[in-house]
């Protein structure tokens, strides 16, 4: 009896391997997701400080001079376009939250390349 319960557990075991192989991410596929890449758009500034209004200035201030959140008014001096974008779409530490579930990928990246030009 304890054969046919192990070659069950057994067999069990092998079939959550085979679906975990095909439906996990690969790692190529992992990486991309963890550092989100920055569309090629033609920056908007009229929109990206639009967007700043509207989601920013409560914590960073409606001059960018910082508050519950830092300084962002030489920002560019500091990080690029890229690291920008992945901090406004993933979110950083417990303060900063993650906007790519508020805003399209064409609004980070035009704010972000907008914070970027801030030197």
């Amino acid at each position: 009896m304890q054969k046919w319960i192990m070659s069950g557990l057994f067999l069990v075991a092998c079939a959550m391997a085979v679906v975990l192989m095909f439906t996990l991410p690969s790692r190529e596929q992992a990486a991309k997701e963890a550092k989100p890449q920055l569309p090629e758009i033609t920056m908007n500034a009229e929109q990206a400080e639009a967007t700043v209004k509207a989601n920013c200035i409560t914590c960073h201030g409606d001059q960018l001079q910082g508050g519950a959140g830092p300084n962002l008014q030489k920002i560019g001096a500091e990080l690029t376009a890229d690291q920008l974008y992945g901090i406004i779409a993933k979110g950083k530490g417990g303060m900063m939250p993650s906007f790519k579930d508020r805003l399209k990928d064409e609004e980070i990246a035009n704010v972000a390349m907008w914070l970027a030009e801030k030197k």
